[in-house]
């Protein structure tokens, strides 16, 4: 294979397919080994590498990290795992040349590329099944949109020719179709998911794309070369329309709602206990009726987590809790219920109630989907030391200075903690010989941060902490006793009492430092709907058991979890 070096622009590769969906890729790769690199349109068209291992396709999202322009180095870093490229060529070379894995829990080796048969595309094939918002490549002649709806939410993206590309674009027949989704693996492990778009009618095309640009992303610094953007780098939204008459152009893109000014607001007497989790309305992926831990959902959620990279997770994740904890999206109707301007407020309150009890079976629920990530790995023991490594690395990205989600980390630490997890002594030899850096970091660093988060110590401050760990004091408001002897649990209470007045107080500090990470992100929605609680609440015990109450639900999955603990590494 000819490879090029690593100032040679990736567009000009053979095995670089420009804008191709994900059928059309999986139609092409024939033998265990062959691989192209894409422009995906679930990831706003930055590439994906797509290659065929043991009878099946699997989609690996190369990260895409932006750096400050400075003379003599390149303006981004490209990524699968572990260690950064300067460009994408150097980071294809090496794989394929040194017959890496791509990644360590599929084993997956890119041996023989699939060389381009013509110029890049400009565009996706209006014809081809859409797997989310696609960017496009202006022509020459004139602008136009995908046909579906969702290239028609992505109107007026800024986009830049790729040097050498050609203007005619290769005929949509000239391959075939295929009716297959997203090929993954076949062991039930992460959980991700679907639903937020639906992508089954066809909308019309627009005869002229708007000139003025939407906002750029401000949550990664902008790219001197004018490539297209990384995934958490996507356009905004516009509202979704039947279609637009010739010669007008379509509506300015409105921005989401975690992006919002906050109103001046003062108290008012509250009316009702609020919820923030939203309804349980039905999900593209389970259905209206789905039994717990479906196979087929469990393998296509493992394949969307393998897709993305633990920082793209962690940020999805606090946009998640940042809603479900009430410090983001709060509509005025839940304000005017709730009294006051925030969760962080609202939870210290007895009306809070309801917020407290959320907030616990949240972080039960997330952490028991966390352990079945592990737990669920009934293949070879790398497969399961390599989930060990996937939940290290979440608690790494979610920790402060990071993402700074610190309920986030709290609920990955507790899948970390579970008896059923921390007794696979097998499994955790193999993390510290195969991953030494990951078991060193959850020993000497995350351990001791949750231990002190717990106790009402640790860092809280807003500048590094986006939400702050609410479940001590939730715990305690709601009458739980705290463990350790009395003159230390004393002490602990106050330190509590005191960590959530400060909470209170500084919520408004909390909130501009969580939409400042947040600000130009725009999530997958099928993994942003994975991580709601609703959806796990379906996910794990089915439709039919989620209505049960939450105690007997609890102590059914123990059990489950205990089961499969014990299959992985019996007791002598």
């Amino acid at each position: 294979m000819q490879v090029p070096q690593d100032g040679e622009d990736f567009a000009g590769q053979p095995w670089y397919h420009g804008p191709l969906s994900r059928q059309k890729a999986e139609a092409l790769l024939q033998q265990d080994g062959d691989f192209l690199v894409r422009a995906s349109k679930s990831r706003g068209g930055h590439p994906v590498i797509s290659c065929r291992w043991r009878s099946s396709v699997l989609h690996f999202e190369v990260f895409r990290v932006a750096l400050r322009p400075r003379p003599g180095r390149p303006t981004a870093l490209f990524q699968l795992e572990d260690e950064r490229f300067p460009s994408l060529p150097a980071l294809v070379r090496s794989y394929v040349t040194g017959q890496r894995t791509l990644s360590q829990a599929t084993g997956a080796v890119a041996s023989r590329p699939v060389t381009r048969q013509g110029p890049i595309r400009r565009s996706f094939s209006e014809d081809t099944l859409p797997d989310g918002p696609a960017w496009t490549e202006p022509l020459r002649a004139r602008k136009r949109s995908d046909s579906q709806p969702a290239g028609l939410e992505h109107m007026g993206q800024p986009t830049e020719d790729h040097p050498g590309s050609g203007a005619s674009t290769m005929p949509a027949s000239a391959l075939p179709r295929t009716g297959s989704d997203s090929v993954l693996l076949k062991v039930p492990v992460p959980l991700g998911s679907i639903a937020d778009s639906l992508r089954a009618s066809d909308g019309q095309l627009h005869a002229k794309a708007p000139t003025k640009p939407p906002r750029t992303s401000s949550l990664m610094l902008p790219d001197a070369s004018g490539r297209p953007p990384t995934y958490c780098e996507l356009v905004p939204r516009v509202p979704r329309v039947q279609g637009t008459p010739a010669g007008h152009s379509c509506p300015e893109p409105e921005a989401p709602w975690w992006e919002a000014e906050e109103e001046d607001r003062c108290f008012a007497r509250p009316q009702a206990e609020v919820s923030f989790c939203p309804p349980d309305n039905p999900f593209g992926l389970l259905g209206s009726q789905n039994r717990p831990l479906e196979t087929e959902v469990l393998h296509t959620l493992h394949g969307l987590f393998l897709e993305h990279h633990p920082g793209s997770t962690a940020l999805h994740l606090l946009l998640v809790d940042c809603q479900a904890t009430g410090l983001l999206g709060v509509t005025k109707a839940q304000w005017g219920a709730m009294g006051v301007a925030s969760g962080l407020e609202l939870l210290t309150l007895p009306h809070g109630h309801r917020l407290r009890l959320e907030l616990l079976e949240r972080l039960e629920t997330l952490a028991l989907a966390g352990a079945l990530a592990v737990l669920g790995c009934a293949g070879p023991l790398e497969e399961r030391a390599a989930a060990l490594r996937g939940l290290v690395e979440l608690a790494l990205a979610l920790r402060p200075g990071a993402a700074g989600d610190l309920p986030g980390l709290a609920a990955v630490m507790g899948a970390l903690l579970m008896p059923q997890v921390s007794r696979l002594e097998r499994t955790w030899r193999q993390l510290r010989r195969s991953h030494t850096e990951a078991a060193l970091a959850f020993e000497q660093e995350l351990k001791p941060l949750m231990r002190a988060l717990d106790e009402g110590a640790g860092p809280c401050d807003p500048g590094e902490v986006a939400l702050p760990h609410v479940a001590p004091a939730v715990r305690l408001l709601e009458g739980e006793e705290l463990p350790g002897p009395l003159d230390e649990s004393c002490e602990r209470l106050l330190r509590t009492l005191h960590r959530a007045r400060l909470l209170a107080r500084d919520a408004p500090r909390f909130r501009e430092a969580a939409a400042r990470r947040l600000r130009g992100f725009r999530p997958h929605p099928e993994l942003r709907e994975a991580l709601t609680t609703g959806f796990l609440r379906r996910l794990l015990w089915g439709s039919q058991g989620a209505g049960a109450p939450w105690a007997t639900r609890l102590e059914k999955f123990q059990r489950v979890l205990t089961v499969l603990s014990q299959r992985l590494e019996p007791d002598h």
